[in-house]
């Protein structure tokens, strides 16, 4: 049986899982209603150790790890250890205390939502 869009995937005959999984690893509602008019994809790589620093984005931001690890915390929350295919998400205006990467570095997907004729925007408040 052909798969959707011209995607092909191998199947084995004694392969008892289905073919196909689909699970939601994250339903984030956003705080107040956005007008999203692209959505910014970037690969970006910390080097092992680097603390990333206290920022905050102009809009919200969902990521997935692709490798390595980070230590990532909303200022006034716990922190949490981020592994591969961990997802997370940064909201617009919100202080991010950590972004810090592990002894290994990390590599993640960071996806930007953003409104028309706004470009991705990171700022790096004063303690």
């Amino acid at each position: 049986m052909p798969f959707p869009y011209g995607i092909v995937h191998a199947m084995s005959s004694s392969h008892t899982e289905p073919p196909l999984s689909r699970v939601i690893v994250m339903d984030q509602p956003l705080p107040s209603p956005l007008a999203t008019h692209r959505v910014e994809i970037r690969r970006i790589t910390i080097a092992p150790s680097y603390a990333a620093g206290l920022h905050v984005h102009n809009g919200p931001v969902f990521g997935s790890i692709e490798s390595g690890s980070a230590v990532y915390q909303i200022e006034g929350q716990p922190e949490t250890v981020l592994h591969p295919g961990d997802v997370f998400y940064e909201p617009e205006g919100i202080r991010i205390a950590r972004f810090d990467a592990g002894e290994a570095g990390v590599t993640f997907l960071g996806y930007f939502l953003l409104a028309e004729g706004v470009q991705a925007d990171l700022v790096f408040p004063d303690a």
